[in-house]
């Protein structure tokens, strides 16, 4: 990296700190740093939504995503309208009602303070972990192709949240998010466009996409309904409304982003908006990578693209060199062929392609398993480095300063986010609960800053003791859907089933957390196929189902019942 480079990367990141953290520096009140005084505007709220989603993870290992499998990915949020309209009817009206800080404070008043406790903790947990992987994922990327320093690196981005997430709060996190958001996009757009420029000038744009469909790169539709396969149409408009509704209806990351609206109007069009634009987003991040793929095809790609991973000199090992020397050569035949091919660019005229593309990854899979057999340490998923190899090695500097800002700002802003309710919940759900029966607000606003700063400390722990796990993205989500099943389950009971009582949800819940586990252990020894996506169908339908049996057999509570008409 050049000086231009470090600066343009300073620069931004001071900039958004401390605007962030100049503007919110009076919040005064518990309301206002934990909703914001409810100022926020339905733009604010979408692009805040959007922003806590879309983690460093998004920008780093979506385009590896595409460049590896395809588009086929976006299916993942086909199910993300369908589940804003529901929340926007149904349940963002009750929160309002209600007036709560946090979602979980309503399943008190419909069922009681264990279940309430209980849905809080198996959120703390998630979203705990989850935010350390955030931190984490652009910090082994960076130190690793940037030779930084891998605990200084998530320090730095863990502290840098700190700072103005403690000092300003919710209107903190939403406020800066805007500007994340803009930076995030504008390096995107200027990272699509020198993908193309690195084109051969007989390759143009409608070339290049013809070679990224004639290779397997942009099927975005998948009519299977193969349960193990995980991202499909059926997959998508089945598990992703689930995970979706559960994420953005029960998730107190998403739901304290809209929370702090300045009316049930704005929290909507902010909810929709979000529904609507973030299909093209995620549509264009992975059309990024279908083609980087492109690029790769006329600038010839690294064998492996986290080298710098391992301290053996790779260079001198023999079988290395040999497989390496054939990478090369089936590189340039495959180069030669996609560049003769005539402008009627038939499925035909790809064959031949086809089959050197199958080479060269037979090659690189063989590449990484020597690599393995001389450091059983080194991780061979490298997917996550590729978008990052290209902006390294064909950005221009000062581009590549903005692209690593990018990096940093995503990696801030859902880290934000996640501190913030992570804070909130723990100072509402608990401490506020259990600990704290005074009005002291003053007190209560110091006790939730402290919070926030021990979560941030958390966050950073978790991420300097994190372990790369294949994609991920995936990692991220399987994560959420670990848990997301079962708190869904529980607010589906309360929105909709109101005879079902605490008792039973309790244990059915405790019953539908142990299921998703155990499916989860034999998914990954092997005993079971099971696409993630489907956790959450399968833990919230447990819930629902085990609780209105329980119910059936238990007399023990016939009233209490919270009527939300």
């Amino acid at each position: 990296m050049s000086l231009l480079d470090w600066g343009v990367l300073l620069a931004t990141l001071l900039v958004i700190v401390i605007y962030g953290a100049w503007r919110t520096r009076k919040s005064s009140n518990l309301q206002g740093y934990l909703k914001g005084n409810n100022t926020d505007s339905w733009g604010t709220i979408g692009l805040s939504i959007m922003a806590t989603q879309a983690s460093a993870i998004t920008f780093l290992s979506t385009p590896g995503q595409a460049y590896e499998s395809g588009m086929g990915f976006v299916q993942f949020y086909f199910g993300l309208p369908i589940a804003m309209i529901i929340i926007s009817v149904f349940i963002l009206p009750i929160y309002y009602r209600l007036k709560v800080y946090t979602a979980y404070q309503y399943l008190e008043q419909r069922f009681d303070v264990r279940v309430r406790a209980l849905t809080a903790f198996l959120f703390l947990v998630s979203r705990g972990l989850a935010a350390g992987i955030t931190i984490y994922a652009p910090a082994i990327i960076l130190s690793t192709i940037l030779g930084w320093n891998l605990q200084l690196t998530c320090i730095v981005i863990g502290g840098l949240v700190i700072v103005y997430t403690v000092s300003g709060g919710s209107k903190a996190v939403s406020l800066t998010q805007k500007w994340q958001m803009a930076v995030i996009m504008a390096g995107m757009f200027f990272a699509f466009y020198y993908i193309v420029q690195s084109f051969p000038d007989s390759v143009g744009f409608s070339e290049g996409i013809d070679i990224a469909g004639n290779m397997g790169k942009m099927e975005v539709i998948d009519l299977s309904i193969d349960p193990g396969n995980r991202y499909t149409l059926f997959s998508g408009l089945t598990g992703g409304v689930f995970l979706f509704l559960s994420y953005f209806g029960t998730d107190q990351s998403q739901v304290q982003r809209y929370l702090g609206g300045k009316s049930l109007k704005a929290s909507r069009i902010g909810l929709m908006f979000n529904g609507l634009l973030k299909i093209p987003m995620q549509f264009f991040i992975l059309f990024v990578g279908a083609m980087l793929f492109v690029a790769f095809q006329f600038n010839k790609p690294p064998i492996i693209f986290n080298s710098t991973a391992t301290e053996i000199n790779l260079s001198e090992d023999v079988e290395l060199q040999s497989i390496e020397s054939e990478y090369n050569s089936v590189y340039d035949m495959k180069r030669k062929e996609l560049l003769s091919i005539s402008d009627d660019r038939s499925n035909a005229g790809y064959s031949g392609v086809r089959k050197l593309q199958k080479r060269q990854l037979e090659l690189r899979k063989a590449y990484k398993s020597r690599v393995l057999e001389l450091d059983d340490g080194y991780e061979d998923k490298d997917s996550d480095y590729i978008f990052l190899t290209f902006v390294l090695n064909f950005l221009p500097h000062g581009l590549i300063g903005l692209l690593l800002a990018v990096i940093f700002s995503a990696a801030m802003s859902s880290t934000a986010g996640e501190l913030n309710a992570l804070a909130s919940t723990t100072t509402i759900d608990y401490y506020k609960k259990f600990w704290s029966k005074s009005d002291d607000d003053k007190k209560d606003l110091r006790i939730s800053k402290l919070l926030t700063v021990g979560w941030g400390i958390l966050a950073i722990i978790i991420a300097l003791s994190a372990g790369l796990v294949e994609n991920l993205i995936q990692l991220v989500n399987i994560l959420g859907s670990l848990f997301y099943g079962t708190i869904l389950g529980v607010f589906l009971l309360a929105f909709f089933l109101k005879r079902v009582q605490a008792r039973a949800t309790l244990i059915a819940a405790l019953i539908g957390q142990g299921c998703v586990l155990i499916l989860h252990f034999m998914t990954v020894y092997g005993t079971l196929e099971l696409s993630y996506l489907l956790y959450n169908i399968i833990g919230s339908s447990i819930v629902v189902f085990a609780a209105l049996i329980i119910q059936q057999f238990d007399n023990s509570n016939k009233s209490g019942e919270l009527v939300i008409d």
